[in-house]
């Protein structure tokens, strides 16, 4: 993992395009203790918070431009805003946790490392919501980062953070830590509500959104851990602070997971805007004597990119301009060595396993998906297959019950999009070209004391 200093991005070189908020401390001796994170500051944004209206706090949030780090980018105090007021029911906080999208790596080293950042936003987002319970659903495999989690929210427990009086005055906050079972279907909002409620994760009909009737049939906001973990700087250091880093439309700082076939994969905090190449700088480049082939902008559900999108800029409108998603930030890169038609076939696989199989369009339309990849993969493929698997995407994509099919189609179309030639390839040649043991990253291996920046 990478871990950048407030020093280090103010020094020369390509280091100073970091801006350190969340993994300012993550190198300081138990970064994740109540102690160190109150040396850094922490929860100072929640005293002033707690100064504020709740009114207040939301529109200080929304003026502030923070959007929702966990995929669609929806603006965090927007969503906050559609909570009704004086409505007589409970409101609850769900931080979304449930991290498994292959390639996406950001919320759990961060939970790890600094898991205060999300407790003290969470108190915030509580304050200006009006809530006095809030839930945190976290991916029951990550157990070191469950009990850290466990440890920290008791740390807040015993400082007075949470529990009686956390809020003021006879506004009590309770925190729940809730372990789930390992479906990625679960990291769906919906299918989350039904889970954490005790049945089956499926996503849900909406309308009734959550806002409205969420966990327990009531006003219910849920956000990406990293969106929750923003808002304490937020609050700390202003608006204008904040504004000041990242773009117009998409302002503020956020981590970037970098991952592949790079030379010092990890997380790289940045402002919004930055570009992959400019990350490949900071990370070394690609691995020695190796090119940038494909690459995902924010994880395998969104359009892959090729080395001729390396100047966009990683931002919501940018990345979408250019024609995919900046979701999860989830930067994989791939180099030369390795098969575009493999790498697409084991995303589809794991979207066909991991669907949840309420609607039609998903549940047959992965299977099939699988059965044509798999044939091609191996050359048994036929030249219409091609236009079966574009048909088939385009049969799931926008027509599922939740995103899960369109995640599972955009691999499909961006792949025949820019390498169908490599499809054919495996279609006349009648087999893989490629080798997979040179496409594996490679380990401990002397030649790689000296990294080249590579494009």
């Amino acid at each position: 993992m990478i871990v950048s200093t407030d020093d280090t991005a103010r020094s020369g070189g390509p280091e100073k395009l970091l801006s350190p908020v969340l993994s300012a401390f993550w190198d300081q001796p138990e970064s994740w203790t109540l102690d160190t994170y109150r040396a850094h500051g922490g929860y100072r944004g929640l005293r002033k918070a707690l100064d504020m209206e709740p009114d207040d706090v939301i529109a200080y949030v929304k003026d502030s431009g923070l959007r929702g780090r966990g995929g669609a980018g929806f603006p965090t105090g927007m969503k906050w805003q559609f909570i009704p007021q004086g409505d007589g029911k409970p409101h609850y906080l769900v931080v979304n946790a449930d991290e498994s999208e292959p390639g996406t790596c950001k919320d759990i080293p961060l939970l790890y490392a600094n898991p205060h950042s999300l407790i003290e936003g969470i108190v915030i987002a509580c304050h200006a919501i009006r809530s006095a319970h809030a839930f945190i659903y976290l991916r029951g495999e990550v157990v070191p980062v469950l009990r850290r989690l466990h440890a920290a929210v008791a740390e807040a427990y015993a400082a007075g953070f949470l529990g009686k009086d956390a809020l003021g005055p006879g506004k009590d906050l309770q925190v729940t830590v809730h372990a789930g079972a390992g479906a990625y279907i679960c990291g769906e909002e919906t299918a989350l509500l039904d889970s954490l409620e005790g049945r089956r994760g499926q996503p849900r009909l909406r309308p009734p959104f959550p806002a409205i009737a969420g966990l327990y049939a009531s006003p219910t906001v849920v956000n990406n851990v990293e969106s929750i973990a923003s808002v304490p700087a937020i609050i700390d250091r202003g608006k204008d602070w904040f504004k000041s880093m990242g773009s117009e439309k998409s302002p503020g700082f956020t981590l970037y997971s970098l991952s592949g076939h790079v030379a010092r994969p990890g997380q790289y905090e940045a402002p919004l805007g930055i570009t992959l190449r400019e990350l490949l700088e900071l990370s070394g480049g690609m691995r020695p004597g190796h090119r940038l082939k494909f690459w995902t902008p924010g994880g395998s559900s969104t359009p892959m990119f090729t080395d001729e999108h390396l100047d966009v800029p990683l931002d919501y409108e940018g990345v979408g301009a250019a024609g995919s998603m900046l979701g999860t930030k989830a930067l994989q890169c791939f180099d030369e060595t390795t098969c575009v038609v493999r790498a697409v076939t084991r995303w589809t696989e794991f979207y066909a396993h991991e669907s949840c199989g309420k609607c039609t369009p998903c549940r047959e339309g992965t299977y099939w998906l699988v059965q044509l990849l798999r044939d091609i993969e191996a050359g048994k493929g036929r030249p219409d297959d091609l236009d079966k698997l574009a048909d088939i995407a385009d049969n799931i994509n926008g027509k599922s019950f939740c995103a899960l099919g369109d995640g599972a189609a955009s691999p499909i179309f961006s792949s025949l999009k820019y390498f169908r030639a490599e499809y054919e390839q495996h279609i006349t040649g009648r087999g893989c070209p490629f080798d997979p043991a040179k496409s594996t990253v490679w380990a401990d291996d002397d030649s790689n004391a000296s990294v080249e920046v590579k494009a």
